[in-house]
């Protein structure tokens, strides 16, 4: 809901800045201009550009094979994101590379990343190039990171000087500034500028736990979005925040053009100021039509750092040149609900209401208190709908690289499936005549926003289509016997309920069945084979080894007419 209430200004304020605009186009600056400096200085502080002879050769080398190491193995892939509830196929290839068990969303889309080495992880890798490529990229984030901590200290003494410029002795003064000019500063020689605790907050904003790759060739591209606001030219990425990032932390970004690559001549008119031939990163301040943009071209091995909150009070985009190009976006992405830690943290949490008699080995509930059972039941969603539902839905692509996501994943299911157990306990003990009407009404109205939520959200992945493809002139029958059971579950009063966990594998099917929305949309078919969705899971109504129905509509009347009878 928050999320779909942003996407909504956000479209709000483009609409109200091009109707500003008109026919109009805002002015931009490349470093052909005199006062592009003195724009970057004022409005543009927390960009820092480093080119590309700053950088280590043989880090160069490393990383650009690495680069073509990953492209030759296939590994880059086109993301199916949604944005304004349709989705679409990124003109942009990538992968994510980071550490184990992290996850990176954006547009509606998890990505899962391809471990790179680290110590206490077995990881096995499809290739010995894969993993030498991995390495590589280490190599760069770990020299990145220093980069970035340097430019936020180099800033802090800035700043520093800057306030205490009227009362600091000459002395003071010429030891700030060659620090600065030098740009390398140890934590003890800044100490006496830096706080411990101003020191601590700068690494953990450059911690970088990984990094999301990029490639594009615009000469194989059919058609490039235009840049609307300034007339920068095609775009390879459009104006936008990255998201989901720890609050001012920095990004970085090094980029490799394959210069020198066979390329055609531009039968466009020449943009002013800016090359159409080269790629350059766009800056502009967020909503703004009075700060004039930056446009600055990145040649073979430069790199840049957004420092502090650049990413939040700016928009950057990406303007394609004419040659394939790589990049490696370091950042640190927020991971407070995004690791596998954290996720299997919560199934430890929900599972704890479940427990088992050790005579019968009747499954059955701890406690039917409102909150536990809300607390349950939304965990359940986000293992289905922000775990499994993405991580098959990106296909099998992560298995050109590793398979180190399929034992997690299959535990997740497991726990997953467990959770739908503990779906149907509810049911049958909200059923229960001996329960308290008060009680009883406040934990159904309760469940109900959390089932109606789960089967709006099956919707949205699953097409109706896929339902209809299964009707039969059997299928009213089976509904019958789908809502008889779903009755039958509310009305056990006396008896618990013995289920066991199905051993099953939800993937499996017989039959093939076609999904839509999500898992079937006409971008999806677009996408090749072994990276097309799965939906997953999903079952049908006739398979009895699942507690409840995969369509929970009658399980929600059902719900619905028992607390219009209580109250």
């Amino acid at each position: 809901m928050k999320r779909r209430a942003g996407e909504r200004e956000k479209e709000w304020k483009k609409k109200k800045l091009l109707e500003e605009l008109g026919e109009n186009t805002l002015p931009y600056k490349t470093p052909a201009d005199d006062d592009f400096h003195q724009l970057w200085k004022t409005k543009y502080s927390n960009l820092v550009f480093r080119k590309s002879d700053t950088v280590p050769e043989e880090l160069h080398q490393m990383v650009q094979e690495s680069f073509l190491t990953l492209r030759k193995h296939d590994c880059f892939f086109q993301d199916l994101v949604r944005i304004k509830g349709k989705d679409f196929v990124t003109p942009v290839s990538r992968i994510l590379i980071g550490n184990p068990g992290c996850t990176y969303k954006y547009l509606n889309t998890r990505l899962f990343t391809v471990p790179w080495p680290t110590e206490g992880y077995d990881i096995n890798y499809c290739n010995p190039q894969i993993r030498d490529a991995c390495n590589a990229l280490i190599r760069l984030n770990d020299y990145l990171h220093i980069e970035a901590v340097k430019a936020l200290q180099e800033q802090n003494l800035f700043e520093t000087k800057e306030i205490k410029d009227t009362t600091r002795l000459d002395g003071e003064k010429n030891f700030a500034t060659s620090i600065t000019e030098t740009g390398s500063i140890s934590k003890d020689q800044s100490s006496c500028c830096v706080p411990e605790d101003d020191y601590i907050s700068l690494k953990n904003r450059t911690a970088y736990n990984l990094t999301l790759l990029n490639y594009m060739d615009p000469l194989q591209m059919l058609y490039l979005k235009q840049e609307p606001y300034f007339g920068m030219g095609n775009m390879a990425v459009s104006w936008h925040h990255d998201e989901n990032l720890v609050k001012r932390s920095t990004v970085a970004v090094y980029s490799y053009s394959c210069e020198g690559s066979a390329m055609e001549e531009s039968n466009e008119q020449k943009l002013k100021g800016r090359d159409p031939a080269v790629w350059h990163v766009g800056l502009k301040v967020a909503w703004d039509i009075e700060t004039p943009g930056l446009a600055i071209p990145l040649h073979q091995g430069d790199f840049y750092l957004m420092l502090d909150d650049l990413n939040m009070t700016h928009q950057h985009c990406v303007l394609a040149g004419f040659s394939p190009r790589f990049s490696s976006t370091h950042r640190v992405a927020d991971c407070s609900r995004g690791t596998l830690e954290y996720i299997f943290g919560q199934c430890e949490l929900a599972l704890q209401n479940l427990q088992t008699d050790s005579d019968s080995m009747a499954l059955s509930l701890k406690s039917l208190e409102t909150a536990v059972v809300k607390q349950v039941e939304e965990i359940h969603n986000e293992v289905e709908f922000e775990w499994l539902r993405q991580f098959w839905f990106q296909g099998k692509r992560y298995l050109k690289c590793t398979d180190w996501w399929l034992k997690p994943i299959a535990k997740l299911e497991e726990f997953w499936r467990k959770m739908e157990i503990m779906t149907s306990l509810v049911l049958s003990e909200v059923g229960k005549e001996e329960q308290i009407d008060e009680q009883r009404n406040e934990t159904i109205s309760c469940f109900l926003l959390v089932l109606t939520e789960r089967q709006k959200l099956r919707k949205e992945w699953t097409a109706s289509r896929a339902v209809r493809s299964l009707k039969s002139h059997e299928h009213v029958k089976r509904r019958a016997a789908v809502l008889f059971r779903a009755r039958r579950l509310l009305a056990l009063s006396r008896s618990r309920i013995k289920i066991h966990v199905p051993q099953v594998r939800l993937q499996k099917r017989q039959v093939k069945i076609r999904m839509a929305k999500r898992c079937q949309s006409e971008a999806a078919e677009s996408l090749p084979e072994d990276q097309k969705p799965e939906c997953r899971p999903f079952w049908t109504d006739d398979e009895c080894n699942m507690p409840l129905p995969y369509d929970l509509e009658e399980v929600i009347a059902n719900l619905q007419n028992l607390v219009q009878w209580v109250e």
